[in-house]
């Protein structure tokens, strides 16, 4: 496989899963839509099908979708990321640019999805909400350690899938992401993916919505770098834990 391939790929996967998981997000929170205040689990299980969706998309390039688990790979000592696709920091660099470009995309679908909802007046940390994440309490040192503890169980359980015959594949992390909603999300709103933050976080930035306020930079770095010293220590600990 082509390292042009894995990008398509990842980009594909990571619009898809951006479009469902901020989709609901937008659904659920913004003025005037049928799944208005339909609460924190049916944002779960949005995500988490989300998830779903994607992996599949990108099931070609392994399907990584976030950049902690390239990390979390890279960490385990995996010498593949995909079939065909050698571990180099070029095919690292390429697995990021698909992931980042493709949670772009994925943002910008959703904003042009509700539209119209967006034009509504409406609180700016609301309509920044369908983009990125933020702290229930805002302390920059407590929600990176919530950010870290998220991610670990992702990419931990990930690698043990795949080391263990689920007979689940993409249900089997769909579901994992929900219980990590529904379990650990409420401190941050589980960014738990680098890319899922800062990429939206940038399409909020540049998109024209109305009244939409600030994009609340002096944050952004806990879901970026919460995630990917998660991924790291899952793939670390994998390699003497997992069998």
């Amino acid at each position: 496989m082509s390292l042009g391939e894995v990008f398509v790929s990842e980009t594909v996967g990571t619009a898809m899963l951006l479009l469902l998981g901020a989709g609901v997000v937008a659904n659920v929170i913004l003025p005037k839509n049928k799944g208005f205040d339909g609460g924190w689990l049916l944002i779960n299980f949005g995500w988490g099908l989300g998830v779903f969706a994607g992996v599949y998309s990108a099931y070609k390039s392994g399907a990584h979708l976030n950049f902690a688990v390239t990390i979390g790979l890279l960490a385990n000592g995996a010498k593949e990321y995909a079939p065909g696709v050698e571990v180099s920091f070029a095919s690292t660099m390429v697995y990021l640019g698909g992931e980042m470009f493709g949670a772009f995309l994925g943002a910008v679908l959703a904003w042009l999805a509700y539209k119209k909802h967006f034009d509504e007046d409406a609180d700016p940390a609301v309509k920044l909400g369908v983009f990125s994440t933020g702290p229930a309490i805002r302390s920059y040192g407590w929600n990176f350690i919530t950010e870290v503890i998220g991610t670990f169980v992702l990419v931990f359980v990930i690698i043990a899938f795949g080391k263990t015959p689920t007979g689940l594949g993409p249900l089997a992390v769909a579901l994992l992401v929900v219980g990590i909603g529904a379990s650990l999300g409420g401190p941050t709103g589980y960014a738990i993916n680098p890319n899922r933050d800062l990429g939206p976080r940038i399409a909020h930035a540049i998109l024209p919505i109305p009244g939409k306020g600030s994009s609340d930079w002096a944050y952004s770095w806990v879901p970026v770098f919460g995630p990917i010293v998660g991924g790291a220590l899952a793939g670390l600990v994998a390699q003497w834990y997992v069998v």
